[in-house]
């Protein structure tokens, strides 16, 4: 029994490890500036996917041509936003997002559609261990 249980123990944690990260969080990486003095390039962040209502000043992870980005939300839904001089109106379902960094960050400002849908936001910043 006992040497069953030493087998046991670290595969139903390894199981369960899976299935929270898998479902619950994500684990990713920062490439670029985009998000300095907040997120430094090279830190490690923590993303939770189950998440509520989002909000002005959130961060998020989102995929945006095939990659994962994280920017912070600058509008939600049915907000405007002028930056610029451009006036931005944020539709249904949808998120404004820029970049902390603005001089250095490749966001809403640049896209041909310069809203992220809901259906595509993966994860609310949760944690960022910040490179040292």
């Amino acid at each position: 029994m006992r040497r069953l249980l030493s087998v046991l123990i670290p595969i139903l944690s390894l199981i369960i490890a899976l299935i929270m990260f898998k479902c619950i969080f994500i684990i990713g990486f920062v490439p670029s500036e985009s998000m300095e003095p907040t997120l430094e390039k090279g830190s490690m962040i923590l993303g939770n996917r189950l998440y509520g209502e989002l909000n002005t000043g959130d961060i998020i992870i989102f995929r945006h041509d095939n990659k994962l980005l994280v920017k912070r939300i600058a509008a939600v839904p049915n907000e405007h936003i002028q930056i610029d001089g451009v006036e931005y109106i944020v539709p249904h379902g949808c998120y404004f997002v820029l970049g902390d960094n603005r001089d250095n960050s490749y966001d809403s400002r640049y896209w041909d559609n310069p809203y992220v849908r809901k259906d595509n936001i993966v994860a609310i910043l949760f944690y960022c261990l910040q490179k040292r």
